[in-house]
């Protein structure tokens, strides 16, 4: 009876293969030990299970940031989503961009030559580099690309607050 040829693998590591495994020949015990070779032929179906399937994964934008004397900017490309299907939540130090790219359902998987474009939920999270004005910021899409203005807190801004009387004021 010929023999099946060892892998590359096989041959590099001295590994035999569980399923050409023959507990009638000896040609395991020169490579593994007795109990080893009980244990992974015992154990066999736990190697051989399917991969799980892969859960539903969210995508993740591809962003620039960068700074101008008075925001922080942030632009990423959005194109083929609604600018009513993006949620955009700010914090003073975070802002998460989040939504979903919808792929045409009249186009049947077999009839692609090649899918790279990315198709369904999609989000982000970045850390601002310093604190800004939540309540001031602004997002615009233009042709795909959107640009969020962050105004910064400008530390150093001083006020004047004039002290009232409590006669003034309505308690």
């Amino acid at each position: 009876m010929a023999k099946n040829k060892r892998s590359f693998f096989e041959r590099l590591t001295g590994a035999i293969s569980i399923d050409e495994y023959d507990s009638d020949t000896d040609d395991a015990q020169d490579f593994v030990e007795p109990e080893f070779i009980d244990e992974l032929t015992q154990n066999k179906e736990v190697w051989q299970q399917e991969e799980p399937e892969e859960e539903d994964t969210v995508g993740q934008l591809t962003i620039d940031v960068f700074q101008t004397p008075t925001h922080v900017v942030i632009k990423t490309m959005v194109a083929g989503v609604r600018p009513e299907d993006l949620d955009i939540s700010i914090t003073r130090e975070m802002v998460t961009i989040s939504g979903k790219r919808e792929a045409e359902r009249n186009i049947s998987q077999d009839n692609y030559y090649h899918q790279e474009l990315y198709w369904g939920e999609f989000s982000r999270t970045i850390m601002l580099p310093q604190e800004v004005e939540c309540e001031d910021a602004e997002a615009v899409e233009d042709h795909g690309l959107l640009i969020i203005r962050l105004p910064k807190i400008n530390k150093d801004k001083e006020t004047k607050l004039k002290v009232r009387s409590r006669q003034s004021l309505k308690i």
